[in-house]
């Protein structure tokens, strides 16, 4: 085995890992990243498949998400806008599609009503909210305590009206049912992208993509750190001690005066340590769980639906799935829609072959394109459930009553290992540019510990 020392040794080589190495070295500490995958990028990876490029993890780029777009204006990355022309789709619950504009779905007057109604109330809840301190609301404990579907109920008795305001949370974002994550946590997911209102704006929140990939943020940081990213090397040890810690992977021992765990919180407990992390630790690593989604990637011969004068971007809580958009990459003469399955609709189609999983979704993307959707000449599954170094998408998220009860200690240092990563973003939550925003705090509490 051989031996390194350096100042700081960062597990995970995703976006969040990668930036606080970076800063750390703009510092002039010296870093070592240990990533277990055989690539870089953790929930970013533009891959070619079939042919195709496709964006399997993270993609878009919003208009506040400044932390992101500095990284990308240093990198010397462009971007270009998410095709939106034309009409929308909505399906309601007996099937029956409708075409509109505008952010709100063409529903009876009384749902259309209850939808602004709501969507009024969560952005005055949301406005309230400090993303990064949650916990610090007045009424945090008793909204941590009402599953979000409940308080819903508590809202209206318009079960449409419920079903689309849940879909934005559960399905598009934490990615689980609305019984399963509380009233506060549904509050941060939104108060994370600014308002509840931003949230459900698919023009804001999905507004850009990156010419050849998001996946490019992490190469070009990890080419900038001089050779100091070995790959394939999952840490399966980490002794520490208020001096220092050594990080053992099955061929590398770096010893450091710090160590960042720059990875989803789920897999911090895929580490032993010497001596075990203290007792809050090992409770609130318990009460955090991945959300479940599948990211469908469709390419077609040509962009069909634009010659229907139609946008690509369809909605409907009532199909298997549930939002989809037009994905096409920048210069490609193909068309590529990406529709996603999320919770539990998700578990019931991994019960399924691959072949009658395909044919299903395909099918309902059928119902928002027609018959031509259900012929693409390239199909692909993301499945982030599946993947060691993952495990489940967009993010972890907590249990009822987990947030108001640990959310402060997420990302309490302990000793001289720090944490850094989207799931412990406040601004940015489950986003890159939350990645990248909690990477600079970290980098910059450890060199502030370092020069202390």
């Amino acid at each position: 085995m051989s031996a390194i020392e350096r100042d700081v040794v960062i597990i995970g080589a995703g976006a969040s890992g990668l930036t606080v190495a970076t800063e750390l070295k703009k510092a002039g500490l010296t870093v070592a990243v240990l990533e277990a995958r055989d690539r870089v990028g953790g929930r970013l990876w533009t891959d070619d498949v079939d042919g195709a490029m496709l964006e399997i993890g993270g993609q878009w780029v919003s208009p506040d998400q400044d932390a992101l777009k500095s990284t990308l204006a240093e990198l010397g990355l462009e971007t270009y806008p998410r095709y939106r022309e034309g009409e929308n789709i909505y399906l309601n619950a007996d099937g029956e599609l409708s075409r509109f504009e505008g952010e709100i779905f063409p529903v009876p007057p009384k749902t259309e009503a209850e939808i602004v109604t709501l969507i009024e109330k969560l952005d005055a809840l949301v406005a309230e909210i400090d993303p990064d301190r949650p916990w610090a609301h007045p009424l945090a404990k008793d909204l941590d305590e009402i599953s979000f579907s409940r308080w819903l109920e508590t809202q209206t008795d318009d079960q449409e009206a419920r079903d689309n305001i849940g879909m934005f949370i559960a399905g598009a974002m934490l990615t689980k049912p609305a019984h399963a994550f509380s009233a506060l946590q549904a509050l941060l997911m939104a108060a994370s992208a600014g308002s509840f209102s931003n949230l459900v704006d698919a023009d804001f929140i999905l507004d850009e993509r990156v010419v050849g990939g998001l996946q490019q943020v992490p190469l070009m940081l990890a080419e900038r750190l001089d050779g100091d990213v070995r790959l394939g090397q999952p840490v399966r040890r980490l002794r520490w001690h208020e001096g220092g810690v050594t990080a053992a992977t099955d061929s590398i021992e770096v010893k450091a005066r710090f160590a960042v765990l720059a990875v989803p919180p789920i897999l911090i407990s895929r580490i032993s340590y010497e001596p075990p992390l203290p007792r809050r630790q090992q409770q609130l690593h318990q009460h955090l769980s991945m959300g479940f989604v599948i990211k469908v990637h469709a390419v077609y011969e040509t962009p069909f639906w634009r010659e229907s004068g139609l946008s690509g971007t369809a909605f409907s809580p009532y199909e298997l799935v549930h939002e989809a958009y037009d994905n096409t990459n920048f210069g490609d003469s193909r068309g590529t829609l990406v529709g996603f399955v999320a919770d539990e609709a998700a578990d019931g189609v991994f019960a399924l072959s691959a072949e009658e999983r395909k044919r299903r979704i395909l099918t309902s993307l059928s119902h928002y394109y027609g018959e031509k959707a259900l012929e693409p000449v390239v199909y692909y599954e993301s499945d982030w459930g599946s993947e060691e170094w993952t495990r489940g998408a967009y993010a972890a998220s907590f249990d009822m009553g987990g947030l108001a009860r640990y959310g402060a200690d997420l990302r309490t240092p302990v000793g001289p290992i720090w944490f850094s990563c989207s799931d412990m973003a406040g601004k940015g939550y489950q986003h890159v540019d939350g990645a990248i925003r909690v990477g600079r705090e970290t980098a910059a509490a450890i060199i502030a510990a370092a020069r202390a």
